[in-house]
């Protein structure tokens, strides 16, 4: 999963061949963020996508099954390791935790507007409302209300901290942070990673990259740390 845009950036997709080199079966597949999307459903409409795609990884062979996300997808993909059973989760250089004080403070007038939306009944109407990149700001985006909450309620399902608190200590999590990161990004993050649930195979690794480029740059760490994961799960 990847982060906001038109589609999956070419680390995210550099990341996903390097893996299929490998002998992974691997399903790229393109969240509801996107640009091209432009948050068309619900987050437990997005956790059902990604249960289909994995549904469909093991109806092609795969015995273990890990969810991995970059950026926005990194936090998505640690709210799914709440919900779902799965043997790992990677979260890339997460980014996007709407309880972050930059999101409540750039979106609030927003989500405000969302809700008045919806108690005047308009929930499946769709409007113009905010969104936050910390690279270009907040720029609008078309959807309805109700979806708007799902993903940009500051306590909701897309709340970093929230995620890491409900995240199933049964599952390892694999957390990366670029050395060459947003600075606001490394902040939160490297002390997040102390919040994790305790499992022995959870581990921080920082590639020598920037946001972008971590996918990359973390090929090698993910082969090496799924390989290790499977191999103790019987």
């Amino acid at each position: 999963m990847h982060g906001k845009g038109g589609s999956p950036n070419k680390y995210v997709s550099d990341l996903a061949t390097r893996l299929e080199s490998k002998g992974y079966i691997v399903a790229n597949i393109e969240m509801p963020w996107s640009g091209r999307r432009n948050y068309d459903v619900t987050v437990r409409a997005a956790e059902n996508e990604v249960a289909t795609a994995i549904s469909t990884l093991r109806s092609k062979g795969a015995q273990k099954v890990f969810v991995a996300g970059h950026s926005q997808g990194g936090v998505f993909a640690l709210h799914f390791a709440g919900e779902h059973v799965v043997d790992g989760i990677i979260a890339i250089a997460p980014g996007g935790s709407v309880g972050s004080p930059t999101f409540r403070d750039k979106l609030s007038e927003s989500v405000a507007n969302a809700r008045q939306l919806v108690s005047e009944g308009k929930s499946d109407e769709k409007t113009r409302l905010l969104d936050f990149e910390g690279s270009k700001g907040t720029y609008p985006i078309v959807t309805t209300p109700a979806i708007y909450l799902a993903w940009f309620d500051p306590e909701g399902a897309m709340n970093m901290q929230r995620a890491a608190q409900v995240a199933s200590p049964k599952i390892p999590i694999l957390w990366i942070v670029a050395e060459r990161d947003y600075p606001a990004l490394r902040k939160a993050n490297i002390p997040m990673f102390e919040t994790l649930p305790r499992n022995s195979f959870t581990k921080l690794f920082e590639p020598e990259s920037d946001h972008l480029g971590a996918p990359s740059a973390s090929a090698e760490e993910i082969t090496r740390w799924t390989k290790e994961v499977a191999n103790a799960i019987h």
